[in-house]
């Protein structure tokens, strides 16, 4: 083998990964794979010890045969039974450990025995210590335990000279920290931290695992199912499966065929996940994050607009409400265009670096410079408009990258409708340049298709070429291809459209249709509202569902008006 390498090591709850310094460029370690090594360790049926992808796939199988999420009783005295023997919590740790390091010596062709191992800033004593002894009995020399937020700030290379403070938002699998980071002069100062070592993707994961646990329940009238750890952990893999994919798209299917196997009366579980429902499910749990936020903040004694910086990391940052809330609270867009899952490891590689004495050059990343996003019937600064801008993929994201939203038509037997393509990120679409225009026509005129909505899809590939995919739910009817495919064919489009009168193209409306909505916030607003408006909000309430009704486009338009101006003055 060639000289000693040193690594860096993201030890994760959910998944860890391996990385080392190349010409001055951090690298995560890859062998035929991304790079994530799933934190799972099983026991085959021979007694072998299985690690990763494995492991995992046993679990689903035979759970009583597999350990997951061990970090979070890493610096508990718990024993963890594996086949025949006992170990403790270091000890499972150390099978991973072992497997990373493996990995690296067959890919680097070199021998690895000195690491730098990362852990949750907010980690006890007793867990820093179980951490670092769970890299001994993996036979490594741990050089140094880096704080995860740390380690961020290296990779996101904000180390410079230059002074800036920087929160570091680390949402994993298991645990979650915030800190607030002061750096100057190559010098990187955890100013405080806060968090929660019991919260995490897992819990989110537990959050869907219930709604597919109560859907059996419906389907076996009550024969609960919540005993059979087959069963259970085939559902905890559907819900981290299907959780992932909502971090992209605005529904995900969950197919389990057979669940409970040749003994009972087999159950084929099908249902779909909306992101919406997801993200209401969550929403508690997401707002103790933000309670931690704000206590990192107040012990740093810096305010929200003292700021240079926002970092995203951990897989579970990439659930987009994360990002959302954390804009509207701080007003600070977060960064998150270094893989999260990985950024933790690139930093410990850059620190690995440093403690070999090597040079350390740039992290260098293609990210897009502009947000891209659709116009839209909804809300811009609290008045009902016809020019909404909804961001589909924002700005600084990592390439490539694909994302989906949920739209609707604007009425009920719509049977066409114009997405407008724009880059910018004024939230009125008239201040943003719009870059194609795409049709989708010959919609279902079924009040059903209506409910179920459309899909939107933007696609960005390395070289920085949008792509877009529209579909209808109900139907699978869809449209596709570049940004450049839709300038060309816009004017042409267009004017085929208003030959065919009945087919005038309407608005596509985020999250529900603009009537809906109106009509919502009108009924919301009655039992408040002066005694002398009332019969004027029940009047244009029935006349614009009567409009709604019959497609009558025009009086839609003059009625939303009217009672989007009245509603301004009510609520």
């Amino acid at each position: 083998m060639m000289s000693e390498a040193v690594v860096g090591i993201d030890l994760g709850t959910t998944n860890s990964s391996i990385a080392v310094l190349h010409d001055g460029v951090p690298e995560v370690i890859t062998d035929h794979d991304d790079g994530l090594v799933p934190s799972c360790v099983g026991v085959g049926p021979s007694g072998n010890v299985l690690v990763g992808h494995k492991a995992r796939n046993q679990a689903m199988l035979f759970p009583d045969r597999t350990v997951q999420s061990i970090k979070r009783r890493m610096g508990t005295a718990d024993r963890i039974r594996l086949g025949s023997a006992e170990h403790s919590p270091q000890g499972i740790s150390a099978f991973i450990l072992k497997d990373l390091v493996a990995r690296a010596e067959r890919c680097l062709d070199a021998d690895v025995s000195r690491a730098v191992i990362t852990v949750p800033a907010y980690f006890t004593d007793a867990q820093r210590k179980a951490t670092r002894e769970a890299g001994e009995l993996a036979g490594l020399k741990v050089e140094r335990i880096v704080n995860e937020p740390t380690a961020a700030s290296l990779a996101y290379e904000v180390s410079s000279e230059e002074a800036m403070k920087v929160l570091v938002y680390d949402l994993g699998g298991g645990t979650f920290d915030v800190s607030v980071v002061a750096l100057e002069g190559g010098v990187v100062e955890v100013l405080a931290t806060a968090g929660d070592n019991r919260l995490g993707g897992d819990d989110f994961d537990a959050l869907i695992v219930e709604r597919l646990n109560k859907r059996l329940e419906s389907m076996v009238q009550g024969d609960s199912l919540r005993s059979d750890r087959t069963v259970q952990a085939r559902l905890r893999h559907a819900a981290e499966a299907a959780k992932i994919r909502l971090s992209g798209a605005p529904f995900a299917s969950i197919e389990e065929d057979s669940l409970t196997g040749a003994s009972r009366k087999p159950v084929n579980l099908s249902c779909e996940i909306s992101r919406s429902d997801f993200e209401n499910d969550i929403k508690d749990l997401l707002d103790k994050t933000l309670e931690q936020v704000e206590k990192a903040l107040r012990d740093a004694n810096t305010k929200a607009p003292d700021l240079d910086r926002v970092l995203l990391v951990g897989g579970s940052s990439r659930i987009p409400l994360v990002a959302k809330l954390l804009q509207k609270r701080l007003g600070v867009t977060p960064l998150g265009q270094i893989d999260p899952d990985r950024c933790v490891a690139l930093g410990a590689a850059i620190q690995a670096g440093m403690e070999a004495g090597l040079d350390v050059h740039s992290v260098l990343v293609d990210v897009t410079p502009y947000t891209f996003g659709t116009g839209a019937i909804g809300h811009v600064d609290g008045m009902y408009t016809r020019h909404k801008y909804v961001p589909i993929i924002r700005r600084n994201s990592k390439l490539p990258i694909t994302k989906s939203e949920l739209f609707y038509t604007e009425f009920p037997n719509q049977r066409a409708v114009r997405f407008r393509i724009y880059q910018g990120e004024d939230p009125d679409v008239r201040n943003n340049t719009e870059i194609g225009s795409v049709y989708l026509r010959g919609l279902n005129e079924d009040h059903d298709a209506f409910e179920e909505g459309l899909i939107f899809t933007y696609s960005l590939n390395l070289d920085g070429i949008l792509e877009f995919h529209a579909r209808e739910r109900l139907t699978g009817r869809e449209v596709s291809g570049r940004v450049e495919d839709a300038l060309a064919a816009h004017d042409a489009t267009f004017e085929e459209f208003d030959d065919l009168g009945e087919l005038e193209p309407g608005i596509a409306v985020p999250t529900g249709t603009a009537v809906k909505m109106l009509l919502e916030r009108a009924k919301a607003a009655i039992p408040n509202a002066p005694k002398e408006d009332v019969p004027e909000l029940k009047r244009l309430m029935k006349g614009l569902k009567r409009a709604s009704r019959h497609k009558e486009s025009g009086k839609i338009d003059e009625l939303s008006g009217e009672l989007a101006e009245l509603l301004f003055f009510v609520e």
